[in-house]
């Protein structure tokens, strides 16, 4: 965790020092007083003053952002980041080149990775459960779409061969898309089988 120390006339002067020199507000550090202010002999010899330390408390949203760009430089990638809150969580949305869809990956398995990844290293920062999701250039809402559309489409194919229907493997969220989508159609129904990482969803018919 990074600390300065800072001094001045006063404890508050010292504790504005260094908060001028983080450039952060008073609620993101811990404060320690090293040493009071005395006015020396007479009030005029041997001044002394205040001393205080200050230690940055970590933001593990501003983390978790430092990790993923360093990712990203690291593979070459020159991208940004924009904060915003959901239901799911804090989204982090990333934007740059052409050369973004090597942080997607095969299906967004790269993304998922990163994302998983990217939540370790946030949440070493917080003292309580922080969920991060992760996503590039509107890439979930459009793979969102896609597995609906499928979803309607597997169904009728097993309400037309009257036999079940095996998706390839998918991640927990996928899967939670493609029960939801199905979830109130009358003719089929749909459930889980396997284990992590090769659980699939079944589409079969409604008994």
């Amino acid at each position: 965790m990074k600390k300065i120390v800072a001094s001045a006339k006063t404890i508050e002067d010292a504790v504005q020092n260094g908060l001028a020199q983080l450039q952060v507000a008073k609620d993101r550090v811990n404060i320690t007083v090293l040493e009071q202010p005395s006015k020396g002999l007479f009030g005029l010899i041997g001044v002394k003053e205040a001393k205080v330390e200050l230690e940055l408390i970590p933001d593990p949203a501003g983390e978790a952002e430092r990790f993923v760009l360093e990712v990203a430089r690291t593979m070459g990638l020159t991208v940004s980041i924009k904060r915003q809150e959901t239901r799911e969580g804090l989204l982090l949305e990333l934007s740059g080149g052409d050369d973004l869809g090597m942080m997607i990956g095969r299906r967004g398995q790269t993304l998922d990775a990163l994302q998983y990844l990217t939540n370790i290293v946030a949440n070493k920062y917080s003292d309580s459960h922080f969920r991060l999701v992760l996503d590039a250039e509107n890439f979930r809402e459009r793979r969102r779409k896609t597995l609906e559309e499928l979803s309607d489409r597997l169904a009728n194919r097993v309400i037309r061969s009257r036999k079940e229907v095996v998706l390839e493997p998918m991640s927990p969220q996928e899967r939670k898309i493609i029960h939801s989508q199905l979830q109130s159609h009358p003719r089929v129904k749909t459930f889980s089988k396997g284990d992590e990482p090769h659980r699939r969803v079944v589409i079969a018919i409604r008994s």
